[in-house]
């Protein structure tokens, strides 16, 4: 399954992109929030499971079209609520505050909504990761609860398909 941005392809994750995951949960920036770095063969376990997804779940590598740049993942997949399908994503330090991670979780929420009628998707984010709680808003979700999960504060948003434009 692949998807497409304007500036960005959304491709499904391959063994020959594990060194390209591995930056991406490998990296202190990105996983601030996440509960640090993880380990290689997590890693590699999830990536197998990735290429195994369950029906109606998407794992997808962010490809920037113009230079082919591996930039981050994104998923849609079952929340830790076993109830509510999550939007998650990803992205490389270099490429925050370019607009891309609205790009691919507008593309991903309009999967979900179109092609797998969905009613509603969920995304948790840190209380204290403001730019995630920023992104979240502007592809029109709001917050629904509140959880300490991680030892922190978790916002969990939450977006309608009818709130869905």
């Amino acid at each position: 399954m692949n998807l497409e941005t304007k500036r960005c392809e959304l491709r499904t994750l391959e063994g020959y992109d594990l060194h390209d995951v591995l930056r991406v949960y490998q990296d202190e920036q990105v996983r601030r929030y996440l509960g640090g770095p993880v380990e290689e063969a997590l890693i590699k376990r999830l990536i197998k499971r990735w290429n195994e997804p369950k029906e109606g779940s998407f794992y997808a590598a962010v490809i920037e079209k113009r230079t082919g740049s591996f930039i981050g993942t994104v998923s849609l997949d079952l929340h830790h609520d076993q109830t509510n399908d999550e939007v998650s994503y990803q992205l490389l330090p270099e490429w925050w505050g370019k607009g891309y991670g609205k790009e691919v979780v507008s593309v991903v929420l309009q999967y979900a909504f179109q092609k797998l009628q969905l009613t509603k998707v969920v995304a948790e984010t840190q209380a204290a990761n403001t730019r995630s709680c920023r992104l979240l808003e502007s592809v029109g979700m709001s917050e629904e609860a509140t959880v300490d999960r991680f030892g922190e504060k978790q916002i969990i948003y939450a977006i309608y398909n009818n709130d869905h434009t």
